[in-house]
């Protein structure tokens, strides 16, 4: 096991140096030089020289990227153009609110999406399993757009019961006023689409022989489809779950912009209208690295739950 981890961190190395590379090239090349963005219309040739002098982007390349590898090496990306706040305090403060949200709206939804894939593909075929199925669909074809706009105005502003907007300054309270509405409405996203993923891995494994096995033991089909059908349905959702984990690094954009909750979602927004390169590119890389993580943790969770699964 253990040999298995320090090959999979050796293997990230050339991914991340890939990663590294791509966004070095997307932000210096692609994206246009910074000092014209940040000097404005009422600009001059010697205020764009010594803006371009301030940032460093009058360094040749290999300087600049030396500086970037240095950045990531060291977590400091320096301080945002946009406001001069420190880049690393910036994602620190807006982490927390973001996770305050999409922390709850996760395991509601795994643990909703499991149960309920679990009734539906037990009672499979009958006219429950095709309203729900129906149901899903029709919840899917919504945007979260209409979610928002419809819950914001009728559980918030016409009934009272959530806030319209805002964020406190203590957990607690952002947590059980704050945070649950943007999590509802998150949950009505979510749950379709994933209720419909998880029923599918289920009944994949209802029709496998080792159930077939099971029933003709004559154990209970309740006793079946928890202890048996759901420990192995459990590696691809253990897959979807993990693969949905790094966004919770970059937030939710609209949740928080719309219930005004100062998270990595709503920086990162305002990151691109400022054309805020700094703390748009420590999300990119943050984001890289949690992904290679949470892979690496994906495996070794699967065999947690299935011994027999060998790590390559």
């Amino acid at each position: 096991m253990f040999a298995y981890v320090l090959r999979r961190l050796w293997q990230m190395l050339p991914t991340m140096l890939g990663v590294v590379l791509l966004v070095f090239l997307l932000f210096n090349w692609v994206g246009g030089d910074p000092a014209y963005i940040l000097a404005g219309k009422m600009s001059n040739a010697e205020s764009i020289a010594n803006i371009r002098s301030q940032l460093g982007v009058d360094q040749p390349y290999y300087v600049q990227l030396g500086i970037f590898l240095k950045q990531i090496v060291t977590f400091d990306f320096g301080q945002s153009w946009a406001t001069g706040e420190s880049v690393s305090d910036i994602i620190a403060t807006r982490l927390g609110p973001s996770l305050t949200v999409l922390v709850p709206l996760t395991i509601l939804e795994t643990l909703l999406g499991i149960a309920l894939a679990l009734v539906v593909a037990f009672v499979r075929g009958s006219l429950l399993d095709r309203a729900v199925m129906i149901a899903c669909t029709v919840g899917m074809s919504i945007s979260i757009l209409v979610y928002i706009i419809v819950f914001q105005y009728g559980l918030a502003y016409r009934m009272g019961w959530f806030p319209v907007q805002g964020w406190g300054n203590g957990f607690w309270e952002n947590l059980l006023r704050y945070s649950t509405l943007p999590i509802l409405i998150g949950l009505a996203v979510s749950i379709a689409p994933t209720l419909r993923l998880y029923r599918s891995f289920v009944l994949d494994e209802v029709n496998q022989d080792y159930v077939r096995t099971a029933r003709a033991k004559g154990l209970r089909e309740r006793r079946i489809m928890w202890m048996h059908v759901l420990r192995n349905a459990a590696i691809p959702i253990i897959t979807h779950v993990m693969a949905n984990l790094p966004a919770l690094l970059i937030g939710a954009f609209l949740l928080e912009r719309f219930f005004g909750i100062p998270g990595i979602g709503r920086e990162v927004i305002l990151a691109v209208e400022r054309s805020d390169f700094p703390v748009i590119k420590a999300i990119t890389v943050y984001v890289a690295v949690a992904t290679m993580v949470f892979n690496l943790l994906t495996d070794l969770m699967y065999q947690a739950v299935d011994p027999r699964v060998q790590l390559k």
